[in-house]
């Protein structure tokens, strides 16, 4: 059986339940996974995107919190499986099989779900987050697990070892068995035979299902266990010898790939600001691999002139992505990401930001390092993001100075002390 065929038959499981309170007001309305992304996607749909691509075609989606949002996302763009092939993506919430309580952790999830193990019995399952954003073969991945022979095997992602003591570091040996996990170690492990990079759990897991079944019944019935894997699961498999490490790096320059763990509104910001260079490092043109999305019926974007009565002003976009039906009306828009039906006005001046879909900009407005969540209306003059002080008295600012403005918020009634209008 190729690996093609393998991965036809292995169940994908996305785990897209995550309440995101560090991003939060963005998901004030919203689970992670379904917070807007780089002008036409959701988090979720650079997961769901790898899987595709990767000839993954049973996939279970569980969700949790605040999932209307991203059961209407997936109901619209992901319902292209040939059922009738033995092709599907099934939202599932929590149903209460296994007692009353809510997901307790990411293998108490997958626990409670596990009837659909036993209904479809496959010979793998493949675990994945969806509130990751990176480019992923996953047959690479099917590959390491089939010739390293492992019950167990994760990807991980290549980090330098400065910085690295931020996460959680795997320890392997020279045939890349993990041998140890540590959570945000002051002296983190490298790999062997490089001194300069570490290994990060990337929460990506490729599992025989014998084995995935047994230490989810057995971890159920622990009442020490946090019921997640990367506390619980993995620590013992790593014990006895059972869990490989797939290095995410390119094969032929051995230099890390891109990932990157939306975790918060700077991790966020940091990850949107990503797709804006010469070269990004996650390439959405690459028609090879392409990232799907729902699109809505809206016309083309455009730049026009906004005419006074002595001068014309240009609508000037540099070094921007803008989604569709978009209008820069005289106005200036730099190094920003404008999503869908966004209107920016005469004289307005967007920086550095991120605007979600149905954002509308007054003229002569100023924003500079924000975030603006879906339908916020900034009134004509408004500044925000140039004196962060009087910002927090109406907004959340980050710690790296990110001004965030929660989803249809009404701004009409800000005044100069609140929101430093100009």
């Amino acid at each position: 059986m190729d690996t093609l065929e393998r991965l036809r038959r292995t169940l994908t499981i996305v785990l897209a339940g995550g309440q995101g309170e560090r991003l939060y007001p963005l998901t004030k309305d919203r689970s992670k996974p379904s917070v807007p992304f780089g002008g036409n996607y959701r988090i979720i749909d650079f997961t769901l995107s790898n899987c595709f691509n990767s000839g993954l075609r049973r996939i279970y989606v569980l969700t949790q919190y605040k999932s209307y949002s991203l059961d209407k996302h997936l109901q619209r763009g992901w319902n292209i499986f040939n059922y009738e092939a033995d092709e599907f993506l099934y939202r599932i919430p929590p149903q209460h099989r296994v007692g009353t309580k809510w997901y307790e952790g990411t293998a108490d999830a997958v626990y409670h779900n596990i009837y659909l193990l036993e209904k479809e019995k496959p010979e793998h399952v493949l675990l994945l987050s969806g509130d990751h954003v990176y480019k992923m073969d996953y047959s690479d991945l099917m590959d390491f697990h089939l010739e390293y022979g492992g019950a167990f095997t994760l990807a991980a992602a290549v980090v330098p070892r400065e910085g690295a003591h931020h996460f959680g570091i795997l320890e392997v040996d020279e045939s890349w068995r993990v041998v140890g996990f540590e959570e945000k170690p002051p002296n983190p492990k490298t790999i062997p035979g490089d001194p300069d990079h570490c290994l990060v759990n990337m929460g990506i897991y490729l599992a025989d299902t014998q084995c995935l079944v047994k230490e989810l019944c057995h971890d159920a019935r622990r009442n020490d266990s946090h019921h997640d894997f990367g506390k619980d699961i993995i620590p013992r498999l790593v014990q006895q010898g059972e869990v490989y490490a797939h290095p995410f790096r390119d094969e032929e320059t051995k230099q890390p790939l891109y990932w990157r763990d939306i975790g918060t509104l700077d991790s966020f910001f940091d990850a949107a600001m990503d797709l804006l260079s010469r070269t990004p490092p996650l390439d959405l043109y690459d028609r090879d691999w392409p990232f799907r999305a729902w699109q809505p019926p809206v016309p083309p974007a455009k730049s026009v002139h906004s005419f006074n009565e002595t001068e014309p002003q240009p609508g000037i976009l540099a070094n921007s992505i803008i989604g569709g039906g978009s209008i820069v009306s005289g106005a200036r828009v730099e190094k920003s990401i404008l999503h869908r039906g966004i209107k920016v006005n005469s004289y307005a001046k967007v920086t550095d930001s991120i605007l979600m879909d149905g954002v509308q900009v007054g003229r002569y407005a100023e924003l500079k390092r924000v975030i603006c969540d879906k339908g916020v209306v900034i009134p004509e003059g408004m500044k925000i993001g140039h004196d962060l002080e009087k910002d927090r008295e109406l907004f959340t600012v980050t710690q790296k100075g990110i001004v965030v403005i929660p989803k249809e918020m009404d701004l009409s009634g800000a005044g100069e002390a609140s929101a430093g209008r100009g």
